[in-house]
């Protein structure tokens, strides 16, 4: 299947790019200044994780040296709401009503949803400039061998789990190199989900040994992100590191856990009642808190990588996340580490809680250390951003609805988005655009709601908490919020959300 790759009509054929576009006049061997790209992506941290964000609980001093060396945002929102359809939003820079994933979509045996082979992803367009490629951790836009599979995605090597279910637990018996399988010594391997043994006694810390395995999945994957890295230290490389980290299951090494139960939290075990959730922790806070200083610690390796090869100048490191933190209070207790801070909402909510997350980005080359923007951003943008950043721009896809933030980057005045706009088909039907200090939500479109189509308003500049709806007294911007929610939402009959596909049918 053919399809057009960049907005100047070249055409994209698998393994075969490299070779069209050296026939279209694109020169393929990247110069020697273009820098190297490190994207990584947490799985469900909140807004308020990190020490840099003012975080108090948990140790993340990788992550707030990488704060202090490039730029904050504290206007940064994920692609949306839950895993997949915010991978998809960063992988294409298409916002959610005109991307192709909507939703999380499990596919048995193994995977989710794939992305078309149509699809022009990031990967992809980066390689065909010469970038080597990788992806480490979690994939989650298309099952092993199906269209969306990331070594057909422009991915040169892929290593970690496909499959979000499979990522789970942190203790499986394999996971992916490429197209190959590779066995880990996980014998049985620890389930995602499964709770106590017969009989056990939950006030027993023994009886949580059996949540515990050898071979940590995430060292793994780690190493081999490093291996990328140091393979392609002469080339310019694009690390894509979508780590499984800090997502349920309560999976880590007692080594990492040891610090945290010196505190001597009330920590109240965790031992899925009712047979709901993942897998039972004895200490919950403290595994959770372990979990993300785990993954500050794998980001730690992959920076002093970096600097011991003598790359930090001519690097790009991107830290953000896919999502805000998860609404299982029992395993996760975000209230005692104050996640989102005074944000409402949590994953699968379109309220700030659930879907702004941290950014922080570093290149000396060009980024002012310790600096900060309230730039309003999100996933859509890093296609066309880093695009800018390295002197492509004429590269970039049709269709993409990102921006460019590299003015911000760059330390000058970064024009004004229209509006950012997001819906989400699950958990209940919500649709949401941000226009300056504005935002607009609509929510529980598809649960018997009376009134589907209602417009709440909030004042993010005065009210960050979203708790006064003053869509009364401005009823002219909600007027404009409901041209955007109108004009943005492109009919998905995979994602369908009702009251939504029937207004824009009778616009028709």
């Amino acid at each position: 299947m053919q399809r057009t790759l960049i907005n100047t009509g070249k055409l994209h054929l698998g393994a075969g790019l490299a070779f069209l576009l050296t026939l279209t006049g694109v020169v393929l061997g990247a110069p020697a200044e273009k820098p190297n790209i490190i994207l990584i992506m947490a799985d469900d941290l909140g807004y308020r994780e990190l020490g840099s964000y003012g975080q108090k609980l948990i140790k993340t001093p990788h992550l707030d040296q990488l704060a202090s060396e490039g730029m904050r945002f504290t206007r940064n929102y994920s692609g949306n709401a839950v895993c997949a359809p915010s991978r998809c939003v960063l992988m294409t820079g298409q916002h959610p009503g005109h991307a192709y994933i909507r939703n999380n979509s499990e596919l048995k045996p193994e995977g989710q949803g794939p992305i078309p082979d149509a699809t022009v992803t990031m990967a992809e367009v980066l390689g065909g400039l010469g970038y080597q490629t990788g992806a480490f951790g979690k994939w989650g836009l298309g099952g092993p061998g199906s269209e969306g599979d990331p070594i057909l995605q422009g991915f040169d090597r892929f290593f970690g789990y496909n499959c979000q279910r499979h990522a789970h637990s942190y203790y499986p018996d394999y996971l992916w190199s490429n197209d190959k399988r590779v066995a880990l010594n996980n014998s049985p391997p620890v389930p995602g989900h499964a709770g106590l043994a017969k009989g056990a006694d939950p006030a027993d810390p023994r009886s949580y040994d059996q949540f515990k395995g050898k071979d940590y999945a995430p060292d793994r994957i780690n190493e081999q992100a490093v291996s990328f890295i140091k393979q392609n230290k002469d080339k310019p490389f694009f690390l894509y590191y979508p780590t499984v980290i800090p997502h349920v299951a309560l999976h880590v090494p007692d080594e990492e856990l040891e610090p945290y139960l010196e505190l001597g939290w009330n920590d109240p075990p965790f031992v899925r009642d009712g047979g709901y959730g993942y897998t039972p922790h004895f200490t919950p806070r403290a595994a959770y808190a372990a979990m993300i200083t785990r993954m500050d610690h794998y980001i730690g390796n992959i920076l002093r990588t970096v600097e011991e090869l003598g790359l930090t100048e001519n690097t790009i490191v991107i830290f953000t996340s896919d999502n805000g933190t998860t609404h299982l209070k029992k395993e996760v207790d975000y209230d005692f580490f104050e996640s989102v801070g005074e944000l409402r909402g949590l994953k699968g909510s379109l309220y700030e809680g659930g879907i702004r997350v941290p950014l922080l980005v570093r290149w000396p080359k060009m980024i002012k250390s310790g600096a900060s923007t309230k730039v309003v951003t999100g996933l859509e943008d890093w296609l066309p951003t880093l695009l800018d950043l390295i002197g492509e721009s004429a590269q970039l896809p049709e269709g993409v609805d990102g921006v460019s933030i590299a003015p911000a980057l760059r330390g000058d005045r970064q024009p004004q988005r229209e509006f950012l706009y997001r819906e989400f088909s699950g958990y209940g039907g919500q649709q949401a655009v941000w226009m300056g200090q504005w935002k607009g939500i609509r929510q529980r479109m598809l649960r018997n709601n009376p009134n589907p189509l209602k417009i709440e308003l909030y004042n993010l500049r005065k009210d960050p908490s979203e708790s006064k709806d003053v869509a009364e007294q401005y009823p002219e911007i909600v007027a404009q919020i409901r041209e955007i929610m109108k004009r943005e939402h492109v009919p998905s009959e995979r994602f369908p959300i009702g009251p939504l596909d029937k207004l824009a049918e009778s616009e028709r």
